[in-house]
């Protein structure tokens, strides 16, 4: 054991206290949208570079859909390459509670993939009623490594379409040992409204 923990065992005075380098997340660039098809995070441009940091974290804030009924979905790539379509095995389960207090159940949820080439969804359906829209974050890890998959784990609350409260978790791998250099999230299908994606660097 090392690090801030192993560092204040059976210590009753004087803790030690973790590094203010430590635990740092470092906003490097956030896009807002109006009206967009898509929003990327392409290394090596707007000050992003995905070999700087083990965690990378994509926190989007009040997300709206342009048509109701839209999830936030995610794809990344290598390279160059610009098909968004790495091999995701993912799966993920939602809570769910209605305004009219009917139904509040916890299950596993579709769009999770086996060896998928697919966006990868994130959310729940979104409403696109003036009050209604998403936030949550995306967390990615250590996407430059070349030895291991990319791991992520991603969580939502949606305001849904038809009146419900939906929290969904999901998570995977995306299967390449090849260092990611891109990674870019659109709707399930027609445009992002309004909201903003931030990318943040964690020391």
């Amino acid at each position: 054991m090392s690090g801030i923990v192993a560092q204040n065992l059976g210590r009753h005075t004087g803790l030690v206290k973790a590094s203010s380098a430590g635990g740092v997340w470092n906003l490097i660039k956030t896009y807002t949208a109006s009206g967009d098809a898509d929003l990327s995070f392409v290394g090596g441009t707007d000050g992003v570079d995905f070999t700087a940091y083990d965690e990378f974290v994509f926190k989007f804030n009040d997300v709206h859909p342009e048509v109701t009924q839209r999830r936030i979905t995610f794809q990344v790539d290598t390279g160059t390459n610009t098909n968004y379509n790495q091999t995701i095995t993912s799966t993920t389960f939602q809570i769910y509670h209605n305004e009219g207090d009917t139904t509040a159940i916890l299950d596993y949820a579709g769009g999770d993939q086996a060896q998928g080439t697919a966006f990868q969804e994130i959310s729940d359906a979104t409403g696109n009623d003036n009050d209604q829209c998403v936030s949550g974050y995306l967390h990615l890890f250590n996407p430059s490594n070349t030895t291991f998959v990319k791991h992520f784990i991603a969580r939502s609350q949606t305001g849904e379409g038809s009146g419900y409260s939906v929290e969904q978790y999901t998570a995977g791998y995306i299967n390449t040992t090849t260092a990611l250099t891109r990674v870019q999230f659109k709707m399930s299908s027609d445009n992002i409204d309004a909201g903003d994606i931030c990318l943040y660097g964690i020391n």
